[in-house]
């Protein structure tokens, strides 16, 4: 049996890797290997563990984290977040990438999920970081780095899961995360900090003009 999880570990790994759809990988898989290796009386209680999933109340929050990312990424909020964060930091060496990182918290701790955050973020913020001359390194590790927050702050999907496996407390699980969630926010704006005031011109500030025009709308009033 052990053998058995192994091939289908491998199988869901190359099948994945070769760009197969990750929900018809995993179930097509499933029931492949369910009809070949396991008997059909044990198929038997298939329902009653779909039915236990379903009762359970810890889950149901994840579709709806999902569908608020969504939700943020459809609506254009997250662009704007981002891009007024990067320019009330931009001002100073790093700014934007000081930006991406407050925003990926913001996201995380909103959302709760990490695909939608990197997009986001790296669809907006890579592009104007390497036009203003970001080295690409810092820019798309600080992207990656942000958008893996929504695994630790909560709420996170990834505690939820882990609660409801393990029948701990997702309330505890959130309250025990959110501390060193919060540190890790603040060691990676202080790695930017540190990065760009040894290596300015790796991570340099956005052009004054950019900055003045931007505190002349008048924004905080918007």
């Amino acid at each position: 049996m052990e053998i058995l999880a192994l091939i289908l570990f491998l199988s869901v790994f190359l099948l994945i890797l070769y760009g197969y759809p990750v929900a018809f990988t995993l179930g097509g898989l499933s029931l492949l290997y369910a009809f070949s290796f396991v008997s059909l009386d044990s198929l038997a209680l298939l329902p009653q563990r779909i039915q236990g999933v379903m009762s359970n109340t810890d889950l149901m929050a994840v579709p709806l984290f999902i569908y608020m990312g969504l939700m943020l990424e459809k609506s254009g909020l997250a662009a704007r977040l981002l891009e007024t964060m990067a320019l009330v930091f931009g001002a100073r060496p790093g700014g934007l990438a000081i930006a991406v990182v407050v925003v990926g918290g913001l996201l995380a701790a909103s959302t709760g999920i990490v695909g939608a955050t990197v997009i986001t973020m790296g669809l907006i913020s890579l592009p104007s970081m390497l036009k203003r001359g970001y080295q690409p390194e810092l820019a798309t590790g600080t992207i990656a780095a942000s958008g893996t927050l929504g695994q630790i702050i909560p709420p996170s999907i990834v505690l939820i899961l882990l609660g409801s496996v393990l029948n701990v407390s997702v309330g505890r699980l959130f309250a025990a995360a959110l501390l060193p969630g919060l540190l890790l926010v603040c060691a990676y704006m202080g790695y930017i900090v540190l990065h760009a005031r040894l290596r300015p011109e790796r991570a340099p500030a956005m052009p004054a003009q950019e900055v003045a025009a931007f505190r002349q709308k008048n924004f905080w009033r918007q």
